[in-house]
């Protein structure tokens, strides 16, 4: 007997997300580093908040992130998580199953290089689970997701522990 599909937990996306806090050459440097490690484009991330204090007003320009689907995040998350050691703490999965790390230099990813010009920076990982079925909450007639059928903490700890070995601590 096989296990039901539609309850079955996939990857939806994987964003790597990576903070600068000013514009100019060090957004630029950040995403070189961005499409370097992931080999996709970034897209640079304009601030919402003005904070004078930092110099930061909404429109600025002060980030850059990666949206990776299908392979391309199967791929970059397992390279993401033996630069963690394939260990995740509980407090970085939220109540519907997404989770979160971050990684202080991307240096620890394996394969990544050091390149003296770009220096050294850090990233956050952030991981988007569904299940099939999910589509009913973003097509154009919209429709909620079943109680049954979201994704709780438990088995996204469930998942990320089977599928790719991770110790949840």
């Amino acid at each position: 007997m096989s296990e039901n599909q539609m309850r079955e937990v996939l990857i939806d996306k994987v964003v790597v997300n990576m903070g600068v806090g000013e514009a100019g050459d060090e957004l630029k440097k950040a995403v070189s580093i961005m499409e370097k490690i992931t080999d996709a484009k970034a897209i640079q991330t304009k601030c919402r908040v003005k904070a004078p204090t930092w110099n930061v007003r909404p429109g600025l320009e002060i980030g850059c992130k990666v949206t990776l689907r299908k392979q391309k995040a199967i791929d970059f998350l397992k390279k993401a998580l033996q630069a963690k050691n394939n260990e995740i703490k509980e407090r970085s999965f939220d109540k519907t199953g997404n989770f979160g790390f971050g990684i202080k230099e991307y240096i620890d990813l394996p394969g990544a290089k050091y390149d003296p010009k770009l220096g050294i920076r850090g990233f956050d990982v952030l991981i988007t689970l569904k299940r099939r079925g999910y589509r009913v909450k973003s097509r154009k007639i919209k429709s909620k997701v079943g109680v049954t059928h979201i994704i709780s903490k438990k088995d996204a700890i469930d998942f990320i522990t089977q599928k790719f070995g991770v110790a949840v601590q």
